[in-house]
């Protein structure tokens, strides 16, 4: 489990009403063309690094959208990527209403207030998943513990201060 997928949120809601993942996806596609992994990064840099969509998500919903005549596919370089159609752009501008209460669900799901400091702590969490990922096939297991006992220790006072 990657750091980023630790956490266990209480949902205000869901991340996406059904049916609304297809108008995000266009949105990535109309800023530029992109293949599913650059989709799914852009999801996770919106959301600061807690939220990442699965492939098994984001390709569905592109073969869907590729069905429908709002993207076409091409292979570059080994990848398949996606670009909107002017199709697809019609039916976003048809649907201008709908984009806008989804992004605002997407701009209202941390507080305000807090986003930037969410934005760092993922930095920090992720420093420190790639710091351990770096040198931990090299420590030996004293260091290995010693790092796992001040993990454990600082779950349990995250969880301390949550319980507040």
């Amino acid at each position: 489990m990657s750091w980023r997928h630790a956490f266990e949120f209480e949902k205000r809601g869901r991340m996406f009403e059904k049916g609304d993942f297809k108008y995000v996806i266009l949105d990535i596609l109309r800023e530029k063309p992109s293949h599913g992994y650059e989709i799914i990064r852009a999801l996770e840099d919106r959301f600061y690094g807690f939220y990442t969509p699965s492939a098994g998500t984001v390709y569905p919903t592109l073969q869907m959208l590729e069905d429908m005549g709002y993207v076409k596919s091409s292979e570059q370089d080994g990848k398949k990527t996606y670009t909107i159609t002017e199709e697809g752009l019609k039916f976003l501008e048809e649907r201008e209403p709908t984009m806008d209460r989804i992004k605002e669900h997407m701009r209202g799901w941390w507080w305000a207030e807090n986003r930037d400091e969410i934005k760092e702590m993922g930095r920090e969490l992720g420093r420190i998943g790639h710091a351990i990922g770096r040198k931990a096939h090299r420590m030996d297991r004293k260091k290995l513990v010693r790092i796992r006992e001040i993990v454990s220790q600082a779950c349990k006072d995250i969880d301390a201060v949550l319980e507040q």
